[in-house]
């Protein structure tokens, strides 16, 4: 670069290493090949693959086929965990599935957003967690940071962007509580 060359456009520059960048390429292949096509039953074989990147998954977790895990090797599941068929797990930095949790259909946890008052809009990442006995309803969103308490409900297309208390049902964009749960 010759002193009066321009710096480079930060807006070019990638948002994770190229290690990151290698592994979530042959994990992408890994799933195309090895858990897309899998039936549904097969919970087993895509906890294996799962685990092969990776993940820590409990006993008897159901990761159905078309669920999309962005980083296997950050995600933490304890016992009895499902992530539905066309959830997204946007998990840039782990993210932990507490027992007894669900993620239903086509919900997407969103562990990362940018920067947008920085020129190179780099990204940013916290930790979810979504507590035991919570349940992440159809098409609903969990923003970066998040926690959702035990027994939370969000419900069918909510937003949250805040922590979600405990034993609450909540719904709506932006996601609000609505009342308790009864716990079981």
């Amino acid at each position: 670069m010759t002193p009066n060359a321009p710096a480079a456009d930060p807006y070019l520059l990638p948002s994770m290493s190229l290690r990151n960048r290698a592994a979530r390429a042959v994990w992408g292949l890994a799933h195309l090949l090895l858990i897309r096509p899998t039936p549904r039953p097969l919970h087993a074989w895509r906890a294996f693959v799962l685990r092969l990147f990776g993940a820590q998954l409990g006993a008897h977790c159901r990761i159905y086929p078309s669920a999309e895990i962005w980083a296997p090797w950050n995600l933490i599941c304890e016992d009895a965990v499902a992530i539905a068929n066309g959830a997204v797990i946007y998990n840039a930095l782990p993210m932990r599935l507490a027992s007894h949790s669900t993620v239903s259909q086509g919900a997407y946890l969103c562990g990362s957003t940018h920067d947008f008052d920085d020129p190179a809009f780099p990204m940013i990442s916290a930790p979810i967690r979504i507590g035991r006995y919570a349940w992440v309803c159809a098409r609903a969103v969990v923003g970066p940071g998040v926690t959702v308490g035990d027994g939370a409900v969000l419900g069918l297309g909510s937003v949250t962007m805040r922590d979600l208390e405990p034993w609450t049902v909540y719904a709506g964009m932006p996601a609000r509580a609505l009342r308790l749960r009864r716990k079981p």
